[in-house]
């Protein structure tokens, strides 16, 4: 009984022909689902932690940093995904080129990524939520929008509006893909619009010495008992490493190439077009921001301790454009649900897959026959997502989730190549040019950019992957399919 098993492809047809996923996404929603999870975490989430604890006014090369790292394991994904059309994304891909025990790890790292990503955003998304209360006089209490780490009172604390939103957005998904889409294309149209505006007229309250020196000296920020490198080369990179969650959305398109109309031709165009549309406004977004508003100024134990949950707004209110503040606030309240709801459709398409060949459940991949979404596995993760989001601080859970998506990039880029070497005449609608060249830069800039994650986001991450090991040698590889 070997660990490294593959699935063959024949195995993949059989599971598309059988699968009860209704194919409803075309070209365009298939990009819009990309540009949906890449536009909001970078923009409305990490610029100002990426500003602050990194890079300074230097945030758009580490923008640009982590835009290439993308390309060379985008054009990686659009290959397989031309190969093998099916849920899972680079799980899959591995499973069918590399062998079961190297898709598992895959697989369980991008559990990470999801789950962390959505929580992540859902932890943003109180911030705008609450911003947004105050501008209509209201206020929630403290215990009741921060996480135990973070409230600075005492007795039990949440934050009660990243639980609830978790659970709207499961509401939606459940209530079939095709609807959800629709629900996240016009959203993705109004956040496309806010990004827009932000650089539009933003642009035109940049002040230039905010941008100097534009790559500050390397220095050490204390807080609490914790002691952080930022600023200089190494907090460029290591924003880009911080900053790498937010890219996660061209992946999230594989994850739904078992729903697609036309898989082989629409998700290579939509892994690539979804990155180069967001790469460009994640970088002239960040030169904005940090043109009208001092790096210092994120600081959460500063003078704005609320500007880094919701930096964009805080910076137009700096700016004396309360007006425009909220309309992005407005924007990035709504927008940053479809991000959410991305990253959870995604999350449980890698569970549906894994279930179906065994190696976790069956239960998550029970398929509802009415909606055609699998709304038990949607349910169950809803539920762990909602209860850790309201309970962690944004900072960790962005890290770890950078992790998760370093890790299976770099894993992928490694797999086209064996799968280019193993099998060269599969059919290939899309392929990867100077393939050893793009793998290899691939996998160097991913792990490079892994390293230079925070210690503690490595620490809890490499946990998590010893957890999945154990999982798999007391679970998953007894009752695998290909085992049986």
């Amino acid at each position: 009984m070997s660990n490294w098993r593959v699935k063959p492809v024949s195995a993949f047809e059989n599971d598309m022909k059988k699968s009860e996923l209704k194919r409803v996404l075309g070209k365009w929603s298939l990009t819009a689902i990309g540009v949906g999870a890449i536009i909001g975490g970078g923009i409305f989430v990490l610029t100002g932690t990426g500003a602050y604890y990194h890079a300074g006014p230097a945030l758009a090369i580490s923008f640009i940093i982590a835009g290439i790292a993308c390309v060379f394991a985008a054009l990686c994904y659009s290959e397989f995904a031309s190969i093998l059309p099916v849920e899972g994304s680079a799980y899959a891909y591995a499973y069918g080129t590399i062998g079961e025990f190297f898709a598992w790890i895959i697989g369980w790292g991008l559990i990470l990524e999801y789950a962390m990503g959505a929580m992540t955003v859902a932890v943003s998304w109180s911030g705008y939520f609450n911003k947004l209360l105050k501008l209509f006089h209201l206020e929630l209490p403290e215990r009741l929008t921060s996480d135990p780490a973070s409230y600075t009172g005492t007795g039990f604390s949440m934050n009660l509006p990243a639980f609830l939103i978790v659970l709207f957005v499961i509401s939606i998904l459940i209530k079939g893909t095709k609807n959800a889409a629709k629900a996240n294309n016009m959203i993705v149209i109004l956040k496309v619009s806010a990004v827009l505006f932000v650089i539009l007229v933003g642009a035109f309250f940049i002040n230039t010495e905010n941008w100097t020196p534009f790559i500050p000296e390397a220095t050490k920020i204390i807080e609490k008992n914790a002691t952080h490198e930022a600023y200089g080369i190494g907090g460029i990179i290591s924003g880009a490493a911080a900053i790498f969650f937010a890219y996660v959305g061209f992946d999230a398109v594989s994850t739904q190439a078992g729903e697609a109309i036309n898989p082989k031709k629409d998700v290579p165009f939509a892994i690539i077009a979804s990155l180069l549309i967001c790469t460009t406004l994640y970088i002239l977004v960040s030169l904005v921001l940090t043109g009208m508003m001092n790096y210092h100024d994120f600081n959460p134990l500063g003078k704005y301790p609320d500007a880094i949950k919701a930096p964009v707004a805080y910076a137009f209110d700096l700016a004396g454009q309360g007006w425009a503040s909220v309309i992005i606030t407005i924007a990035a309240t709504i927008g940053l649900i479809s991000v959410m709801m991305v990253m959870i459709m995604g999350q449980s398409r890698i569970f549906l897959g894994m279930s179906k060949d065994g190696l976790i459940p069956k239960v998550f991949s029970k398929v509802n026959p009415i909606s055609g979404t699998p709304q038990t596995n949607l349910l169950i993760l809803g539920g762990v997502i909602a209860t850790v989001s309201s309970l962690t601080p944004i900072n960790r859970l962005a890290d770890m989730t950078s992790f998760g998506t370093l890790f299976a990039f770099t894993m992928v880029c490694i797999a086209v190549w064996i799968l280019r070497v193993r099998q060269p005449n599969l059919t290939r609608t899309f392929k990867v040019p100077f393939l050893p060249v793009i793998a290899i830069f691939g996998i160097a800039i991913n792990t490079y950019l892994m390293i230079n994650l925070s210690i503690d986001a490595q620490k809890l991450s490499f946990g998590w992957l010893i957890i999945g090991i154990f999982v798999y040698f007391f679970y998953g590889r007894k009752n695998s399919k290909l085992n049986q």
